[in-house]
């Protein structure tokens, strides 16, 4: 398969369509960018027996320092070119941030979500 890299921040409902995108793949590494409230909280409400891989960030930091954290706690760990990304939680500069970083480090992506069916897409 590939690599997951998912923003996990706010977003009614959106843990648990990660959770479902997490689960539902037999992904090589999960990546998931989020604050601390974030790393102590998702085990606790959603269920994934896979290894996922925390980049805790404050949010609140200027987006170059977001870009750089990103790409330093990425960096050696994609052994391929491209990444799966998943941007349903969370606000734009997260997402700019999780998309700069990834283009940085020299890899492709291609996003990834939930159906209705609760199938992993690709839309």
């Amino acid at each position: 398969m590939t690599s997951l890299i998912a923003v996990l921040s706010t977003g009614k409902g959106s843990w648990g369509n990660l959770g479902e995108i997490i689960n539902r793949e037999p992904w090589d590494s999960i990546f998931l960018v989020t604050n601390r409230f974030g790393k102590e909280n998702f085990g606790k409400r959603i269920m994934t027996e896979k290894k996922v891989e925390f980049i805790v960030l404050d949010f609140e930091e200027e987006l170059p320092k977001l870009v750089a954290s990103i790409v330093k706690s990425l960096e050696g760990k994609i052994p391929d070119f491209e990444v799966a990304l998943n941007i349903i939680s969370g606000e734009g500069k997260e997402h700019t941030a999780v998309i700069s970083a990834i283009l940085k480090l020299g890899l492709s992506m291609r996003i990834v979500a939930l159906s209705r069916d609760g199938s992993v897409i690709e839309p």
